[in-house]
C-alpha cells in the first residue's frame, strides 16, 4: 500500500508526504497498538511478522510525471540479538537516521548506516556520500540500507537513540534492543533503460524510514517462517487519503 500518511509524524492526519506500507495491514493514520497490529493481516512471507514499516515512496521523474517504483524486494532484518538486554517493548516505534535532517550533513552515517548501493555494481560510494544515490547506472538492483535505533528508555519507549553513537553502549537508562535493518531493493532498469551518470532520475517523495514493532519469531503460531500469510492484506481506509503523488502535495498545502 501506498498512502499519504504517517502515524508517527503526522498522527491522525492525511498530510503526510507518500509513503510504502509493508508487514500488517492494520496501519491507518493513527498509530497503532501492539494488540491492534497482532489483528492485522500480513503482507510478507512469514505470518508471524505483524510489525508495520514504512519508508518514503521512491519515484521514478519523468518531466512532470512521478511514477511509483514498486521494491523487487522488501527485507527486514533483526541483528545483534546477543547483544540485546530486553525485548521491544509493548508499542514501541522508532524512525531511522534524523527526522529533523534538511541536509546531507545531517546525516550521520557511520551512526545510522542509512546506504545507497548498486547491488551487483558498479561500486562507487567512495565518490559520493554513503546515503545518496549512486551516480552511476546499476548493472543490477539499485538498495537502500537503514539501520534503525537499537536502544530505549524504558520508562519512556519515545526516548531511544544508536549504540553506535556512544561508543556502541546505550547511553545511561536505556537499554539495547535488537537493531532492525531495512534492505529495500528496486528494479529501474526498465524504466531508465538509458541509465544514468550522475543523479538519477529517481526522487523519494521526502523523508525518513520507519516501523512498529510487534515482532514474533520466525516459527510461530501463525505458520512457519516462509509460509505466507493466510488473509489477503487490503487498505484499512479505502478511500481516505490518496495515493496519488501531485494530490498529496496538494493536502500537504503545497
Amino acid at each position: 500500500m501506498i498512502k499519504n500518511i504517517d502515524p508517527i509524524v503526522f498522527p491522525g492526519q492525511y498530510k503526510s508526504h507518500m509513503h510504502s506500507f509493508y508487514g500488517s495491514d492494520i496501519v491507518t493514520k493513527d498509530l497503532p497498538t501492539t494488540k491492534q497490529l497482532q489483528q492485522g493481516c500480513p503482507s510478507g512471507e512469514n505470518p508471524n511478522d505483524l510489525s508495520v514499516y514504512w519508508a518514503p515512496t521512491l519515484f521514478y521523474v519523468n518531466g512532470t510525471n512521478h511514477i511509483e517504483v514498486n521494491p523487487g524486494m522488501f527485507s527486514t532484518y533483526y541483528e545483534n540479538i546477543d547483544k540485546a538486554e530486553i525485548p521491544y517493548p509493548e508499542d514501541f516505534f522508532a524512525i531511522a537516521g534524523n527526522a529533523t535532517a534538511k541536509s546531507q550533513a545531517d546525516v550521520d552515517e557511520r551512526t545510522t548506516g542509512i546506504t545507497w548501493w548498486c547491488e551487483n555494481g558498479p561500486e562507487d560510494r567512495q565518490n559520493r556520500p554513503r546515503a545518496a544515490m549512486p551516480r552511476v547506472t546499476c548493472s543490477g538492483n539499485i538498495q537502500a540500507i537503514l539501520r534503525f535505533p537499537d536502544c530505549v528508555d524504558t520508562t519512556d519507549i519515545k526516548k531511544y537513540g544508536y549504540a553506535a553513537a556512544n561508543g556502541g553502549r546505550c547511553a545511561a537508562g536505556m537499554k539495547r534492543i535488537p537493531q532492525l535493518r531495512f534492505s529495500i531493493r528496486y528494479n529501474v532498469r526498465g524504466l531508465i533503460p538509458g541509465g544514468w551518470n550522475g543523479v538519477p532520475p529517481l526522487k523519494l517523495a521526502c523523508g525518513e524510514a520507519t516501523s512498529r514493532n510487534q515482532w514474533m519469531r520466525i516459527d510461530g503460531a501463525k505458520g512457519q517462517g516462509k509460509a505466507g500469510a493466510k488473509c489477503q492484506p487490503k487498505d484499512a481506509e479505502p478511500g481516505k487519503g490518496t495515493s496519488d503523488y501531485h494530490e498529496s502535495l496538494k493536502m500537504m498545502g503545497m
